[in-house]
């Protein structure tokens, strides 16, 4: 079973980048697969992966990530002077990141239309069968 969980960005829009990325991690560590609103910075992203580095382990195989956000290139002049406000106002809100942990997740893809997610294959067994003695 694959767990998702969204983070809202004013669940973390006060946070400094140190705690940012711990709770980003922290949730990560636990098998889901984060869906937040919004971006990192470059620094917080370059943060996550280092911590991410430094953690792996034979039950942390590290994590999968992805930032998708609007195509500007295909944005008006007033789109873009709209959006360039609504980050001034609002923060990096646009947009939305996902990290995943690599033990769950084997790539994201990014295509200009959708977000493909790949999951390994979880490890299963051969089911028992249990025979009746027929009368």
């Amino acid at each position: 079973m694959v767990t998702f969980q969204f983070i809202p960005f004013h669940e973390i829009e006060n946070l400094g980048p140190a705690k940012r990325v711990n709770k980003l991690l922290k949730i990560v560590k636990e098998n889901k697969i984060v869906l937040m609103e919004g971006r990192l910075k470059k620094q917080e992203e370059a943060d996550l992966i280092e911590i991410t580095m430094e953690e792996i382990s034979s039950k942390f195989k590290g994590i999968e990530l992805s930032v998708v956000y609007p195509d500007k290139s295909k944005q008006d002049f007033g789109q873009k002077v709209k959006g360039t406000f609504a980050n001034i106002l609002l923060g990096d809100r646009q947009g939305m990141t996902i990290i995943g942990p690599a033990s769950v997740v084997k790539k994201i893809e990014q295509n200009p239309d959708k977000i493909e997610l790949f999951t390994k294959d979880s490890k299963t067994t051969t089911p028992t069968r249990r025979y009746r003695k027929r009368k």
